[in-house]
């Protein structure tokens, strides 16, 4: 008759025990090459390309200081005083500006109605200066974006949306805000939306491809929405009670079976 307590017989149920367990961690287990960026082909060239000049659109919220000689002379021209709207940071930044609307225009003093719509930044110096040439002597025009806004979801430690003090900002500076990406990030196909001169554009990045600092997407612009896919692993972290039970019933099952047969070969 057979026992279950001769060693060669719980030798072979340890091992099956053993892969069995082991078959429940893979079940969600991630890689380690998945968790890498940066981890294939080549790095560009060492010299960084400059982030393309960001062009002014509907809704954008812009903050316009005019500095001149004589501080009395440009103070009506200036929605704060001083420089508040500059210095405040980030978190505290009022966010009172001209806001564009959407034909594309913003009322300025003493120069009227300006179209400023697919204007970079200098282009809009240039215009200001040029249309208060007449009214104050050597004026300087400070421009920002005020509402630099971007948002983060998906396999994100904590995606939300991000109010930001400066406009040179990329994919992995979204990633850090949001506090990094989970194990279970893709990091292969990130998604990023756009919309640009009335045009929604999507592009896709390959976090782990070195080449992603040539890709036009890598610079993010205002009102970009970047999403991190799951990996297909994290499907078995989020399956329901009933679904795990099945699974792990049906190994269990298999290793029981496994034993059996092992018990009936050997007699």
């Amino acid at each position: 008759m057979f026992g279950c307590n001769e060693p060669k017989y719980k030798d072979v149920i340890a091992k099956l025990i053993y892969l069995f367990a082991l078959l429940l961690i893979l079940s969600g287990c991630v890689q380690h090459k998945e968790l890498l960026n940066f981890s294939e082909g080549q790095f560009p060239d060492s010299g960084a390309l400059p982030p393309p000049p960001m062009v002014i659109q509907p809704d954008d919220l812009l903050s316009i200081q005019v500095i001149t000689p004589d501080p009395l002379a440009s103070a009506p021209y200036n929605l704060f005083p001083n420089s508040t709207n500059l210095a405040s940071a980030a978190g505290n930044r009022p966010l009172i500006g001209y806001l564009v609307d959407a034909t594309g225009n913003i009322d300025f003093p003493g120069i009227g109605t300006v179209d400023v719509a697919g204007l970079t930044v200098e282009q809009l110096k240039k215009r200001l200066q040029e249309g208060l040439s007449n009214l104050l002597v050597d004026p300087a025009i400070i421009i920002r974006f005020i509402n630099f806004r971007i948002t983060v979801d998906g396999e994100v430690r904590t995606p939300g949306s991000y109010v930001l003090p400066n406009e040179r900002v990329t994919v992995l500076d979204a990633a850090g805000l949001a506090g990094g990406l989970t194990e279970y990030a893709n990091r292969t196909n990130v998604l990023v939306i756009r919309e640009q001169n009335g045009v929604r554009l999507f592009g896709r990045i390959n976090l782990k491809d070195r080449s992603i600092f040539d890709s036009p997407f890598f610079y993010l612009r205002q009102n970009d929405y970047i999403y991190i896919e799951p990996l297909p692993e994290r499907t078995a972290t989020i399956r329901d009670q009933t679904q795990r039970v099945v699974q792990w019933s049906s190994l269990g099952a298999s290793l029981i079976s496994a034993i059996f047969v092992i018990i009936s070969s050997s007699n």
